[in-house]
């Protein structure tokens, strides 16, 4: 039996054997003394369970203790075997049991388990919980799986000027020493995953939301030092947009009583959806200007987390083999809430640009797997959080509902909450539930999009009529076989569009045609006799999943008058084909650069603006002639940035998107100029009027220049200074990784390898990180790919986890665009005496390596 990396066997073996009633948890965060604790804090945990083979024997999980006491029954137990790869041995079960573990337990500084952070801005702790995939076992002592849900009843002792927040509200009174004993109601049944435990000097506000179900109590929470940045009216009008619109669509009530959304430091995810008291990513707290995408992208993480509440935690996955099912249906969901009960109706289009994104990427990986995959164990588990769990599914959930009518499959989602209602189910429950609402045999469905791999192109073939070529006499469809995986086609539910220039040079839909794509190829009846357009868009409106592959015509249109498209998704969507075809070496780098420079500023979708900056610089990084990007390509842009946000409106989030990309650019002397000119002299006189030149904006300025060689460690300093809180020390340790030394890029590596108690924070990793690796600087990384093996290696053995896992991948030799590089990690890939889950992490970077060397030898042909 393992513990830490649990089997589905193992769990299935465990369920099979136990039904868990209740957990009594006591925390002292104080170490017994008024003020917080550090190093360890005390965990005591009773829990009451049955026993269906009453002398049996199992196990309970706990994780880096030191046990002070445990008993079954009221007898000892030998804890002297006890380790944290086994879990802690139950032997003699009785039919029902009594167990009691009483232990000191490690903080974390990793997002892990009960992670553990000081202000810098005022001294204060704070600390929040993290237990997703399966960390609970970190804080107390339970059986830590998806499937054995119980109801909890925490008590906590914290320093008196504390807040503390769990799944439920809390009675106050005080301790012996000082400190404040929070007393919290006992929780609805759950699974120990979706347990909360938040505590520090917490700044909240509170709200209500009332409607026919009821009133639910609201609170915000963030960090003091970033109280006067909490934008509390905005974010409390989308959490009751969000709970209006799924009362109505699902037609059951929230189940959890109190809704609370805390803001905390250094996590390792946008948000975690414990009920009733979800945690986010505080940098969406923004302290300084940010552009609508930023809002609208916070306001999705916002409504994912609330659907969760349904699918999650009211009904739960029996096995992470649906975890899909989870993160893909609140990933749905949100869109669908954003455009249907908030300002962000246009919402799918991003979407169509992030998700799909995002989906295509993993979906092209060695590491690829279907929807439905088969979790072995929760090492699996963990390395599946990924863009086909998320993007792809959701993608294909968007398929299903256009397969089945949208009110047949929300009827079908609500039979399922009634009939899984705080229990847990599988997919062949929802499956059948579907079946019911729409009268469908979805089993063939489910085949193809959920146990398969791979994307399916599909492009256009025009045929003229005989006796007048501006006519189209047939319009095929043509889809190819899914890749990578076994090649299978599959069934589409697709629309057709013809776009075509009006007389004011406006590209506009003339005709669109809805079928059922089945097979290699499907003749498009409707749209024969139409004349034949500038531009046809196979998967007009985004329907399904697919790769879009425009015919000849339509890419010179792409290329030549995308920003004349007038509808945004359609626009979005040529968008999406020439980025897809330059990462398939099909279009040149310089090609799909030339449209962004060209195209981006009359782009009205700042989302899209912001995504297309960012594939541009990736193409020039990454996908063009390396020569010629030095010599042409970056300069071009960095120009075409400065004047884009020039010309921008003043103030605007065009004038912001602009200026932020030109600093992500290897800058010029001119550049370079503007930009100090911003630092020292303001707006007006860099050219820039209106732009808001705050704390922020401010570090990605000065760190522009100092991975330009113009500003040093002083000048660091000096800003530091300035910004002496949590976000000032994350920018400037991203500001000291981009020096453009070899020095400061071993600095880096070593902070990022250290271990022991001056082991960073994973904050700290990932802020020294995002100024590691510059565009212009990978003559200064040699040392680093040299190293990499022996240095990941020896983090994956001292730091295991997601930390290491993002150091892995950050420090990657992506810049190393050469076979040899290729052929070497694919030689690690496969070398089975390296961890599986660096394996992974090693086999997609080497396989986006082989992508980016096909782009530029495509690249390179066009400048021959």
């Amino acid at each position: 039996m393992r513990s830490i990396n649990l089997t589905r066997a193992d769990a299935a073996a465990r369920a099979d054997l136990l039904e868990v009633d209740s957990y009594d948890v006591e925390v002292d965060l104080t170490d017994g003394a008024g003020g917080p604790g550090a190093g360890t804090f005390r965990s005591r945990t009773v829990v009451r369970f049955s026993c269906r083979r009453p002398g049996s024997e199992t196990f309970i999980d706990l994780r880096s203790a030191v046990i002070r006491s445990a008993t079954l029954n009221g007898a000892p137990l030998d804890t002297e075997g006890y380790d944290d790869g086994a879990g802690l041995t139950l032997p003699g079960l009785a039919e029902s049991n009594e167990l009691v573990v009483d232990a000191d337990l490690a903080y974390t500084t990793t997002g892990e388990g009960l992670h553990r952070m000081v202000d810098p801005a005022d001294d204060e702790v704070y600390l929040y919980s993290q237990f997703e995939t399966a960390d609970a076992k970190r804080v107390f002592a339970c059986f830590d799986q998806p499937d054995l849900k119980a109801r909890y009843t925490f008590t906590v002792t914290a320093p008196s000027h504390w807040v503390v927040v769990t799944n439920t509200p809390a009675q106050e009174s005080p301790a012996d020493s000082g400190a404040t004993v929070h007393r919290f109601e006992t929780t609805e049944i759950m699974s120990t995953y979706l347990v909360a435990l938040i505590a520090g000097p917490y700044h909240a506000v509170e709200d209500s939301y009332t409607d026919e179900y009821g009133t639910i109590p609201l609170r915000l929470l963030c960090r003091s030092s970033l109280a006067e940045h909490l934008d509390a009216d905005r974010l409390f009008a989308e959490t009751k947009e969000g709970f209006g619109f799924y009362h109505r669509q699902f037609e059951r009530p929230y189940a959890f009583g109190k809704y609370d959304q805390i803001f905390v430091p250094e996590f390792n995810a946008g948000a975690m959806e414990h009920s009733g008291a979800v945690t986010f990513l505080e940098d969406y707290v923004f302290r300084s200007r940010v552009t609508g995408y930023r809002y609208e992208r916070r306001n999705d993480t916002i409504l994912h987390e609330m659907a969760h509440m349904w699918f999650g935690n009211l009904v739960t996955m029996r096995w992470w083999d649906d975890l899909w099912l989870n993160e893909s249906f609140a990933t749905f969901a949100a869109v669908l809430a954003q455009v249907e009960a908030t300002e962000y109706t246009d919402a799918w289009t991003t979407f169509a640009n992030v998700e799909k994104s995002w989906a295509y990427r993993q979906d092209q990986l060695p590491s690829t797997h279907p929807v439905a995959a088969d979790m072995t164990d929760l090492e699996t588990v963990e390395a599946n959080f990924d863009g086909i769990t998320y993007a792809k599914g959701a993608s294909v959930l968007k398929q299903l509902v256009a397969y089945v009518g949208r009110e047949s499959f929300l009827s079908g989602v609500r039979a399922y909450f009634a009939e899984h209602a705080f229990g847990n189910a599988e997919f062949d429950d929802l499956l059948s539930a579907l079946e019911k609402a729409s009268g469908r045999d979805l089993s063939d469905w489910a085949g193809q999009w959920l146990r398969t791999t791979g994307i399916t192109p599909v492009s256009a073939e025009v045929t003229p009529a005989a006796d007048d070529a501006s006519t189209i006499g047939a319009l095929t469809l043509v889809q190819g076989p899914a890749a990578p995986g076994a090649g299978e086609l599959r069934t589409h539910r697709m629309a057709v569009g013809l776009y075509s220039r009006d007389a004011s040079g406006a590209v506009v839909r003339t005709h669109r045609a809805e079928l059922d794509v089945d097979g290699a190829r499907t003749d498009v009846a409707d749209l024969a006799g139409a004349p034949v357009p500038d531009l046809v868009l196979p998967n007009d409106d985004d329907l399904t999943y697919c790769s879009v592959r425009l015919d000849e015509r339509s890419l010179e249109t792409a290329l030549g008058s995308l920003e004349e498209i007038t509808d945004p998704l359609a626009r979005t969507l040529c968008w999406s084909a020439l980025w897809e075809m330059t990462r398939d070496a099909r279009l040149p780098a310089r090609r799909f650069v030339e449209v962004v420079a060209r195209a981006a500023p009359r782009e009205a979708h700042i989302g899209v603006v912001q995504r297309v900056l960012g594939q541009a610089q990736t193409a020039l990084a990454r996908y063009a002639d390396p020569d010629w990007a030095a010599s042409t390509g970056w300069p071009a842009f960095a120009a075409a940035m400065l004047d884009a946000a020039r010309s921008a409106e003043a103030g605007s989030d065009h004038q912001l998107a602009f200026l932020t990309a030109l600093c992500a650019c290897p800058v010029g002397p001119d550049e370079c100029r503007a930009l100090e000119m911003l630092l020292e002299a303001g707006a007006d006189d860099a050219g820039l009027p209106g732009l808001a030149v705050d704390t922020d904006l401010r570090w990605t300025v000065l760190t522009a220049l100092v991975a330009a060689g113009a500003e040093d460690d002083n000048r660091i300093d000096s800003e530091l200074a300035d910004d002496d809180t949590a976000g000032g020390a994350r920018r400037a340790a991203t500001a000291r990784a981009a020096k453009p030394t070899t020095g400061a890029k071993e600095q880096a590596e070593a902070l990022l390898t250290t271990t022991g108690e001056d082991a960073p924070s994973n904050a700290a990793v990932r802020a020294t990180l995002a100024g590691l690796v510059q565009p212009g600087q990978e003559h200064l990384l040699t040392g680093l790919e040299e190293r990499y093996l022996d240095t990941v290696t020896a983090l994956w053995a001292s730091r295991p986890g997601d930390l290491a896992q993002t150091v892995a991948e950050g420090l990657f030799p992506r810049w190393s665009v050469e076979p040899e590089t290729v052929e070497r990690f694919e030689a690690v890939a496969a070398d089975t005496a390296y961890p599986s889950a660096l394996r992974r992490i090693i086999a997609e970077q080497t396989a986006d390596l082989t992508r980016a060397l096909a782009a530029r030898a495509r690249d390179t042909v066009e400048s021959g």
